[in-house]
């Protein structure tokens, strides 16, 4: 739209004998449109606006009904049969204008963006390959509002106490905190209620006041009240997931760390540009700063000592110094043990990588303990690797007998390794062959098994070759002066058997 005061200059400049071309290109204004100004004398024109199209509420409710609510059948209904041509935009207002429409939504509230004012906490599950394998992880994410600042970590699974870890660490990161954390109405940290009528889990509240804030929880499918955590996990899955490759959960969190706060607070953000590591500069002096001293969580779980000074937890076996095996307390962390006895810490340990199971540790500084735990698992797979590798039909006769898992499938793993190493390879197929053939797990049939295949003479012991020089041998000539040996108990057993 053109003003009256550039409508009249354009008139009198014509008047004056200055050409259209001349006026366009001193102005600024389309040619044609210095045309049209001239042919109105530079007058603003008097615009009608077309009548306001209004619509019987009743039929609206009638056709809605009649279409079980789909208002595009409503917008089709209105031209074909009524022959009312309104724009399916204008349709949608005015049905949320009626309180009719069922697609109709509260919008969530305005909270206006200022300095200091919240951050945002969310997880979302996602499958990430790790190495070669995909597993499940839990993505945890604290977005603060106004500056933009993420920090970003993943876990194999997400609790109260990961999640009381995972605020300790990001925000002792930040190094402040916002009087309030928006969160979705998640059991982890509400007890009851829901939106503004939640009540928190004390345990989380008393958490919040050490850092001097408090959840709020936002309403009930009202995700957008955090918009900006929504859209931060959003930019995790365009960002940061493509075009990267992950070794191991610990790489995933390293690579997630420098992401989150290095490249994401140097980068310019949204359509302003802002730039985090700078809008958090402005912003500080408005936030709640936090003391280094802030004791980081942790659970305690009580362990027994074994005779040989280990104490297990989380499948791991950790040695506990001294004689003593008395019972011990034992302080998870975030990222350590700590192993106390008597209320005196007797050794600390960093939480092992994950995966890691049935392995022991010893502190460092002291010498490796002569022994292993007690209760130490021993895997079978070196002995289920041989086995398969004997013949086809020893591998599908495990496929079938290890359904079992646990004590039960390491047994019964170990004693068949055992009687496979009792007898000739050939004589062993041809046992398991026949135990899968009837379907038989007894360890005690299969040898039964294997002593009728001998008697009924499928399998011959080989012949051994004798080295005639063994007389000549240094061992031999020691050992010559003793007396010869009684054999005559195993020519007496022999006779029995073939009797």
């Amino acid at each position: 739209m053109i003003e009256a005061d550039k409508r009249k200059a354009i008139f009198l400049l014509h008047q004056e004998g200055m050409t259209d071309r001349e006026i366009s290109h001193r102005l600024g204004v389309d040619r044609k449109t210095v045309r049209a100004i001239i042919e109105q004398e530079g007058v603003m024109p008097h615009s009608t606006r077309k009548d306001k199209l209004r619509m019987d509420p009743e039929l609206l409710r009638r056709l809605y009904k009649e279409c079980d609510g789909w208002v595009q059948r409503v917008h089709e209904k209105l031209a074909d049969e009524e022959e009312i041509q309104v724009k399916y935009s204008t349709l949608t207002q005015m049905l949320r204008q009626l309180g009719i429409s069922k697609t109709q939504k509260p919008r969530c509230d305005q909270v206006p963006d200022k300095p200091g004012g919240e951050f945002q906490h969310d997880t979302a599950v996602r499958q990430v390959k790790l190495g070669d394998k995909w597993a499940r992880v839990v993505a945890s994410l604290l977005y603060l509002r106004y500056s933009k600042r993420r920090y970003l970590k993943f876990y194999r699974a997400f609790n109260r106490f990961k999640m009381k870890c995972f605020f300790h660490e990001a925000l002792m990161f930040w190094g402040y905190a916002a009087p309030k954390c928006i969160i979705d109405n998640t059991n982890l940290a509400r007890l009851k209620g829901t939106g503004s009528n939640a009540v928190m889990v004390p345990e989380m509240k008393a958490f919040g006041e050490q850092y001097g804030f408090k959840f709020l929880c936002h309403a009930i499918k009202h995700s957008n009240r955090k918009a900006g955590e929504e859209r931060s996990f959003r930019t995790v899955d365009s960002s940061f997931f493509p075009g990267r490759s992950f070794q191991s959960l610990e790489d995933l969190n390293q690579q997630a760390l420098h992401w989150s706060t290095v490249r994401m607070e140097n980068r310019p953000q949204g359509k302003p540009g802002l730039i985090p590591a700078k809008a958090f500069e402005y912003e500080r002096s408005f936030l709640v700063e936090l003391t280094p001293h802030l004791p980081a969580p942790y659970e305690d779980h009580h362990r027994g000592t074994d005779q040989y000074g280990f104490a297990s937890f989380g499948g791991n076996y950790y040695w506990v110094p001294g004689t003593k095996r008395d019972d011990v307390k034992v302080l998870e962390y975030g990222d350590r043990l700590k192993i106390y006895q008597e209320r005196k810490c007797v050794a600390e340990y960093p939480l092992p990588a994950d995966g890691v199971k049935n392995k022991r540790f010893s502190p460092e500084g002291f010498p490796k303990p002569r022994y292993n735990p007690k209760n130490r698992r021993k895997p079978t797979q070196e002995e289920e690797k041989r086995l398969r590798a004997m013949a086809e039909v020893v591998s599908a006769y495990l496929d079938f007998a290890l359904k079992p898992k646990g004590i039960e499938r390491h047994g019964f793993l170990r004693k068949l390794f055992v009687i496979s190493k009792k007898m000739t390879p050939a004589l062993f197929i041809r046992s398991i062959e026949r135990a899968y053939k009837y379907r038989i797990t007894s360890i005690e049939t299969i040898e039964r098994i294997a002593v009728l295949c001998m008697r009924q003479g499928e399998e011959k012991l080989p012949s051994v070759e004798i080295d005639e020089g063994f007389r000549e041998r240094e061992a031999y000539q020691e050992g010559h002066l003793t007396d010869q040996p009684d054999l005559s108990v195993y020519e007496d057993a022999s006779e029995e058997d073939d009797e």
